[in-house]
Formats: structure tokens, C-alpha cells, sequence
């Protein structure tokens, strides 16, 4: 089936004009067993304004997809037992499922308060320091990606390790006009594996090639030079506040939706005993 379908789309959506028919005209476009496809179905499917080979690729893949989806429900229905047929038990289940969770996301959305202050993250940085431990080190750096034989290589080198703020101005223009790759991260404190993705290495063999505040690397089958200037470096202990606070936001925002969840729960619950609507019977 899966081949036939394969010769005849190309037939079947092979122009522009075909494409406009088959997305405008409420006909049959398909047929598996008893199960027809309609073209309005398509139109619901295919975009406006693309063009016209896009539109032919998205209705050959519908096609191919919904009727592989017939053929599973008619092979399915014809082969399984009267039992297995019988999903009323799971699509219950899922329902009840969906609806509950409709209604906690409600509940959260309206009683979850969102702010996370800074006082908040230093506060349970401080309680909580020797989670953060680092597993690698962290760096702040500009890296820079550029060919060796540049006319602009040691101008980009040399005003990218400046303290003066035009120079590394003059660094990012010139390097994003000249260089392969080029980024400022010296505000931010980066992974030291992220880093060493940049140079295609482990990060520590990067590391290894830290001299000074320079990271420096020729790749010998290559004709770039890569370079990062560091501008400061954690290699132990706890991760800077600065790194982790992202994350500790979300422990907050987390911690906070466990204890709406907790309040609604026990809520309901004692609601429901109080009110006489849950009872439990005992055995005599």
C-alpha cells in the first residue's frame, strides 16, 4: 500500500493547478477501506501562502499518514477480540487524567505567585551552597574563531583582552565582520564543557591549553586559530550565585506549585469530610 501510494501522489499532486483543486475542492482524494479523505481536510492541514512544491511534499506526507492510520485501525479492528476492542476503561481513565490536570494548571495559574526576588536566590544559595558544588569548571570569556593568515588576527586578539571598553567594541565589530566565530560571555559565567565544544575538544584538554588568561589553540590539519580570553575562572568549589540562580528559580518556582498542589489536595479532602460527600464505611 505504502508503495502505491508512493507512485500514485506524484499523479495525483503533480502542479500547481492540481494542488489548488485538491485544496479548494471538497472531494474524495483518498480512499482506504470504507474511510475517505476529503480535500477539505487537506485545506485544514496545508498552509496559505506557501508555495506550490511545499504544498504538494505536506499533502503527499497527510496522505501517506492517514491512511497508514486506517490501515492500523482496520487490521486492528478485524484481528483483536471483542476484549481488546474494548478501550471504554482507558479512554476513561485518560479523561479523568486530562481533567485534572486542566484543573490544577487553573489552580496554579490563578494562586502562584511568580516572583522570585534576588534576596529570595541569595537567601536559599546560602542554605543550600553545597548543592551547587562543581562538577566542572565555569569560566567568563571572549572567544574568538578566525583565520590564521587574517590581516585582522592580532588586532581582534589584542583588543578583545583590553580593559577599555571601545576597544572591545572595536573587537566585536571588527570580528563579527572578519572572523569564523566570535562571542562576549564575559558577563556571564559559562560551562567549561560548553566552552570546549567551541574548540572541539574535552574541556580538559582545552584546559590544558591555558597560559595565562589566554586559551589558545591551532588545530594542525586547519588553518583557523581559536581563542578565548579569560576573564575570570571557578574550577572548584561552589558554583558563583551568579551561575546557579536561574536554576534556583526554578527549585522556588517548583517548591511553590508542590505547596499549592499540597494545599488543594488536603483542601479537598478534608471538604469533602467535613461536608459528609466522602465517607468511609466501615466492616463490621
Amino acid at each position: 500500500m505504502r508503495k502505491l501510494l508512493t507512485y500514485l501522489l506524484p499523479l495525483l499532486l503533480c502542479s500547481c493547478t492540481a494542488i489548488s483543486s485538491l485544496v479548494h475542492d471538497d472531494q474524495v482524494v483518498a480512499r482506504v477501506g470504507e474511510h475517505k479523505l476529503y480535500k477539505s481536510e487537506l485545506e485544514q492541514f496545508i498552509p496559505n501562502m506557501i508555495p506550490a512544491a511545499d504544498s504538494v511534499r505536506l499533502a503527499g506526507q497527510y496522505i501517506n499518514t492517514w491512511a497508514m492510520d486506517q490501515l492500523y485501525l482496520d487490521v486492528a479492528e478485524a484481528q483483536l477480540s471483542k476484549a481488546e476492542l474494548d478501550v471504554s476503561a482507558e479512554l476513561e481513565s485518560f479523561r479523568r487524567s486530562l481533567l485534572k490536570y486542566r484543573y490544577e494548571q487553573r489552580y496554579i495559574n490563578d494562586r502562584l505567585d511568580t516572583l522570585v526576588t534576588d534576596e529570595q536566590v541569595r537567601q536559599y544559595y546560602q542554605e543550600h551552597e553545597a548543592d551547587f558544588a562543581l562538577k566542572r569548571p565555569v569560566l567568563k570569556v571572549r572567544f574568538v574563531d578566525v583565520m590564521k593568515d587574517s590581516p585582522n588576527k592580532d588586532a581582534i586578539l589584542k583588543m578583545m583582552t583590553s580593559k577599555e571598553y571601545s576597544d572591545v567594541q572595536r573587537a566585536d565589530t571588527l570580528a563579527q565582520s572578519t572572523a569564523l566565530r566570535y562571542f562576549d560571555s564575559s558577563d556571564t559565567w559559562m560551562d567549561a564543557g560548553e566552552l570546549a565544544r567551541y574548540f572541539g575538544l574535552d574541556y580538559t584538554e582545552m584546559l590544558s591549553h591555558l597560559k595565562g588568561d589566554m586559551i589558545r589553540y591551532e588545530p594542525a590539519d586547519r588553518g583557523d586559530l581559536m581563542a578565548a580570553y579569560v576573564l575570570d575562572i571557578r574550577k572548584s568549589g561552589s558554583a558563583p550565585i551568579e551561575y546557579c540562580s536561574s536554576r534556583i528559580r526554578d527549585i522556588l518556582m517548583s517548591a511553590r506549585k508542590h505547596a499549592l498542589m499540597t494545599s488543594l489536595e488536603r483542601d479537598l479532602l478534608e471538604n469533602a469530610l467535613e461536608s459528609n460527600n466522602f465517607v468511609i464505611y466501615q466492616n463490621e
